[in-house]
């Protein structure tokens, strides 16, 4: 069975953030749930658009949606544990761009997971995709 591999680019990353693992993420086995692991992502995305003044239904002008997403687990996270999270971009097109993550633990770098979410820039109001702003690709092009 061939296995998903997400491969960074060289350059650095987009955004980086710390989000303490919260006993809610964790699951029967007592570490981060994979279902958590999708949402410390989305926390982090929205932290990056926020550090922007954006939010997921207004990013210079149009919304944002997810398109698709996957999830490579490397190891094991723990209540108490502060994750740190890298954000890069790949694959940028006139309507979309994937953001990669790079999830370790703050503490001695650990790596919990790596994460790619594929983003679409979408017209909420007509309920269609719609081209990329100006202003959204040179955020994303200037690290």
């Amino acid at each position: 069975m061939s296995r998903i591999k997400i491969k960074f680019p060289e350059q650095n990353a987009l955004f980086t953030t710390t989000i303490p693992v919260r006993i809610g993420d964790l699951n029967y086995g007592a570490h981060v749930g994979n279902d958590a692991v999708l949402s410390i992502i989305h926390e982090s995305r929205v932290q990056w658009l926020k550090k922007h003044n954006y939010t997921e239904l207004n990013v210079a002008g149009v919304g944002l949606i997810m398109a698709d997403s996957a999830i490579v687990y490397k190891g094991e996270g723990f209540y108490g544990d502060v994750f740190e999270i890298e954000i890069f971009v790949d694959d940028l097109t006139n309507v979309s761009f994937d953001l990669l993550y790079k999830i370790q633990t703050e503490k001695d770098g650990k790596a919990i997971a790596e994460a790619k979410t594929g983003m679409v820039c979408f017209d909420y109001d007509a309920r269609k995709v719609t081209a990329m702003p100006e202003e959204l690709k040179r955020v994303l092009t200037t690290v």
